[in-house]
């Protein structure tokens, strides 16, 4: 049996079980589906007359092209429809698909209208070449709408129809193909001929699997600028190569003997000028307005637009700082090259702050009375040097700084305002593709910049927060330094005041050494703060019983008289020894000061099997719980007037709960206070209590 023969009759069968599925699984098939059964039909026709042409030659080879044209027509119809229905009646888009159409229409027509008035096939080369260059223009339609269906379905879809897209996109490429070769060479291989059933057939199986996904071929195909530029692009370079196939087969026949090399070069380089045309960013560029402006309301895809915006002011992956971005994003809405920001720099003038493709630092700023942020600022208009020079009257008194002097640099001045203030202003450079710039191009521009000044006004906010936070943190190691100061101060003024009756008491200057030498330490570790801003605690093993006893003795010169009760042991934490202590004696006094003389404050120590506590209990005056929970904590409140900071009891409970303890407090007006501290234990080797650190 010939092999063409077996090719095209396994062609046959497999489109007849795909047309009987079809008939049989679909009941009410939609408009699409309907189309796609007389293609399916069609191609089933198609199959079986090649088969018998190939068995024995009885048609006119007219005839059987002119079948392949109503084959082709099928399919194209297919495919035109199913991204027809999924467009509204207003939405512009329908030219594109409208203009497909019509060009795949009027090729079809041509040719048929070639067959009737000539059903033979004629020698003549000039008529036999127009009737492939006819078939390679369906190919290539064919295909356009193969690529746009595949661009414009969503990913959610997409499974729905990429098997036929795989099939029939892969049958017409090598339709494409063995044209285009018998048109360059004069006539098509036998082996293609032969090759061509095999392949229709494999087609069937993959149209089988995206039928049985599709019961009605109703899908929402969304169709955006990027689809239709893509489109337009593959069908340009398509129509491109089909012209200069052709006219690399007439080098070919009128070079003489060097007909063949001349037609390989020239195809050559008819292919280098596309991938240069394909390259350049100036050429697509005007081709992304030409599809805006033909076959769309607006010139932008707004939403595409905002997000492109959005991502790249948002970039934080980019090495850019913010100010550069902002050109990046403004630039990249008109095509434009590059450009400079222009920021105000806190004073009266505005600063280069970045630049893209532009110098990137000048000798001078410009002054914020200056007539460019004045104009500004009162007309909030785009300035449009080509139109500026050509119309100044349209600016009024407007004179350019002598920075932005440069006409073949500067095309449009866009201003950033945030809550109506001139925050700076973008420079940009011409652009790749718009020549004159409309009311779309201004006010997106305009709206752009209201969004980038936002962001710069945000960078500025989180700049100065941070600014304050540094302030912060020096006043608060201020305050803390000044509270620790004023306790010294009590304690040596404590010494002074003794010194006149106990004076030549050996024990009581044995004390008052004792003091004074504890006083010199923690002003040293103070001084040393204040140098280094900070300094990273040593965190030691220690035994409050012996912080508590201490801090205690050093109390026990004011009443009433402080009593320590221990109950069971160890009370070993992990601190910061002096800070500790510092704590223990804070919360003494403050018992002492909120306690009569002849009061009671008692200080408890006891554990359980993971917690130290600490509690000081005093009889004195006591607190309601509005001023426990609103202002006991809160820095910078106290009740003391001008003798206390308000720091005191915030310092003790933010230490606490940074060594991963609590601080809990029980008063009552009148009956008295207890503040209690909750610490994790730290039972360990004693032998390292002291010299132990993390």
């Amino acid at each position: 049996m010939n092999i063409g023969l077996t090719g095209y009759l396994l062609s046959a069968i497999a489109f007849s079980a795909l047309l009987a599925i079809l008939l049989i699984g679909w009941r009410r098939p939609g408009p699409v589906g309907h189309v796609l059964m007389w293609a399916v039909a069609v191609s089933v026709l198609w199959s079986v007359l090649f088969a018998w042409q190939w068995s024995r030659p009885v048609f006119n080879p007219g005839f059987l092209f002119i079948i392949e044209v109503f084959r082709d027509s099928a399919w194209l119809g297919f495919l035109w429809l199913l991204n027809w229905k999924a467009t509204g009646p207003e939405d512009r888009a329908r030219r594109y698909l409208a203009a497909i159409g019509l060009v795949a229409g009027v090729i079809a027509l041509a040719l048929v209208v070639r067959f009737v008035i000539s059903p033979a096939i004629v020698s003549d080369e000039p008529l036999r070449d127009l009737l492939l260059l006819g078939k390679l223009g369906l190919a290539l339609c064919l295909l356009v709408m193969i690529e746009h269906l595949l661009r414009s379905t969503s990913s959610a879809d997409r499974w729905q129809v990429k098997y036929v897209a795989l099939g029939l996109g892969c049958v017409y490429v090598f339709e494409f193909y063995i044209h285009a070769e018998a048109l360059m060479l004069g006539g098509m291989s036998q082996h293609m001929l032969d090759a061509r059933g095999y392949i229709f057939a494999l087609m069937a199986p993959l149209i089988a699997i995206s039928a049985a996904r599709n019961p009605r071929w109703e899908l929402d195909v969304f169709v955006s600028r990027g689809v239709v530029f893509q489109g337009v692009t593959l069908m340009a370079a398509g129509l491109y190569l089909v012209i200069m196939a052709a006219a690399g087969y007439y080098v070919r026949v009128f070079g003489g003997d060097w007909g063949t090399v001349l037609q390989v070069v020239f195809l050559f380089a008819a292919l280098m000028v596309l991938v240069g045309a394909l390259l350049s960013e100036r050429l697509r560029a005007r081709l992304r307005v030409f599809v805006s402006k033909h076959f769309f309301s607006y010139r932008f895809d707004y939403r595409d637009e905002w997000l492109r915006f959005i991502a790249t002011m948002s970039a934080t992956d980019s090495h850019e700082d913010l100010p550069v971005r902002v050109i990046r994003a403004l630039a990249n809405i008109v095509d434009s090259g590059g450009g400079q920001i222009w920021l105000r720099d806190g004073g009266r003038t505005y600063q280069l702050a970045g630049a893209i493709g532009m110098p990137g630092q000048v000798a001078t700023g410009i002054a914020i009375d200056d007539p460019l942020p004045v104009f500004l600022h009162d007309s909030e208009w785009i300035v449009d040097l080509p139109e500026y020079l050509q119309y100044p009257e349209r600016y009024g008194n407007l004179v350019l700084p002598s920075v932005l002097d440069d006409k073949d640099a500067v095309w449009l001045i866009v201003p950033l305002f945030h809550d109506q203030d001139l925050m700076g202003f973008v420079v940009l450079m011409p652009s790749l593709s718009v020549s004159r710039l409309t009311w779309e191009e201004r006010d997106l521009l305009k709206t752009a910049g209201l969004q980038a000044a936002t962001h710069l006004a945000q960078l500025d906010a989180s700049r100065a927060l941070a600014e304050v936070r540094q302030f912060e943190g020096f006043n608060r190691l201020s305050a803390y330094v000044l509270h620790d100061l004023k306790n010294l101060i009590a304690q040596l003024s404590l010494v002074v005041s003794n010194a006149r009756r106990h004076g030549d008491n050996p024990a009581f200057l044995k004390d008052a050494i004792a003091t004074v030498e504890n006083a010199v330490n923690r002003m040293n570790r103070l001084m040393e703060q204040l140098r280094n801003g900070d300094v990273e605690p040593r965190y030691q093993i220690v035994d409050l019983v012996d912080l508590s006893i201490q801090a205690v003795n050093s109390r026990s010169t004011h009443r009433p008289v402080p009593e320590l009760e221990v109950g069971g042991g160890p009370f070993v934490v992990r601190g910061v020894r002096d800070r500790l202590l510092s704590v223990i004696n804070h919360l003494i006094q403050n018992a002492q000061e909120a306690t009569p003389p002849d009061g009671e404050v008692r200080v408890y120590l006891w554990r359980d099997a993971d917690q130290v506590y600490l509690s000081v209990k005093d009889t004195g005056c006591g607190m309601d719980a509005d001023f426990v929970r609103n202002r006991l904590f809160k820095p910078f409140d106290t009740t003391k007037g001008l003798t206390g900071m308000g720091i005191g009891a915030y310092e003790c409970r933010e230490l606490v709960r940074f060594l991963g303890g609590n601080v809990q407090v029980k008063s009552e007006p009148g009956k008295g206070t207890e503040i209690q501290i909750q610490l994790p234990s730290d039972v360990g080797d004693r032998s390292g209590i002291t010299d132990a650190t993390r």
